[in-house]
């Protein structure tokens, strides 16, 4: 018969075994958290490293806006020759101001689809710019974008007093050659009517050689009524990078709440089941 102030032997095991398992279960929910833990880690490692990405991507874009609105803004420099064409790269000659002296060949003038770029009421109209070859004196050759035409106005003898004779002196903006559009329908050598932004075909369909691998953008005459009509560069260069590093270091933070909101969870569940 058990004393009055000692526990059945029954009860005692009872409890102990109980306390064992409240004991364990803290350990065990411990273990449980160790898996999500890890892949809670790694998602906030990589989101986070996205974001940095992002904010060096800001860094350098607002780098390369910068030097674009330099070159634009500066006094136009000679074309470069024919012997420095080769070391011409976007990085360092897109949108670079230059000068250009020669002749017009009005007779091999490419068309090329366009929507008009102005301020004024008829901005987006539909029709061609000019790219004509322009002839250096020591016979190589520039493809200038002398800008847009209406529809009406693409056959050069509905606008021959726009057709500049003799030499003459163009300034502009260096553009490189542009992807064909996905969208755009094929270029059409045998109407003259061109989708790519790239003076390689042009000059093969015209049979021309010593082209230069970049076009010149004309810069906007002084009478806005003048055609072709000047300054058609379009510089459109998004800077979303803080938004987007935003988004990532966002995603990792509510990564590592929904990981802490479960693991406290899982803790109050044993806590209450011990």
């Amino acid at each position: 018969m058990a004393d009055k102030g000692t526990l059945p032997r029954s009860t005692k095991v009872d409890l102990e075994a109980r306390a064992e398992l409240g004991a364990a279960r803290p350990s065990r929910e411990a273990r449980s958290l160790l898996i999500p833990a890890v892949f809670t880690f790694v998602g906030i490692a990589l989101l986070c490293g996205l974001g940095i990405w992002q904010l060096e991507r800001k860094t350098w874009k607002e780098g390369l806006i910068a030097a674009i609105d330099t070159r634009v803004g500066a006094s136009p420099v000679t074309f470069p020759p024919e012997s420095a064409w080769d070391a011409l790269s976007p990085d360092k000659d897109e949108y670079r101001h230059v000068r250009v002296t020669g002749r017009f060949l009005n007779d091999k003038q490419a068309h090329l689809q366009a929507n008009l770029v102005s301020s004024g009421a008829d901005d987006g109209a539909l029709g061609y710019d000019i790219l004509t070859p322009l002839e250096m004196a020591n016979g190589a050759l520039v493809i200038v974008n002398r800008g847009f035409v209406p529809l009406d106005k693409k056959d050069a003898s509905s606008r021959r007093d726009s057709e500049v004779e003799g030499e003459t002196s163009i300034t502009g903006l260096i553009r490189f050659p542009q992807a064909h559009p996905w969208f755009a329908p094929p270029d059409d050598p045998a109407k003259n009517v061109w989708f790519s932004r790239d003076p390689r075909p042009i000059a093969n369909s015209f049979g021309l050689k010593r082209v230069a691998p970049v076009i010149v953008d004309a810069d906007p005459a002084a009478d806005k009524g003048v055609l072709p009509r000047g300054g058609q560069t379009r510089i459109s260069l998004p800077n979303d990078h803080l938004q987007y590093a935003l988004t990532w270091f966002g995603l990792a933070l509510v990564l590592a709440c929904v990981f802490i909101a479960h693991a406290m969870r899982r803790i109050r569940e044993a806590q209450g089941l011990g």
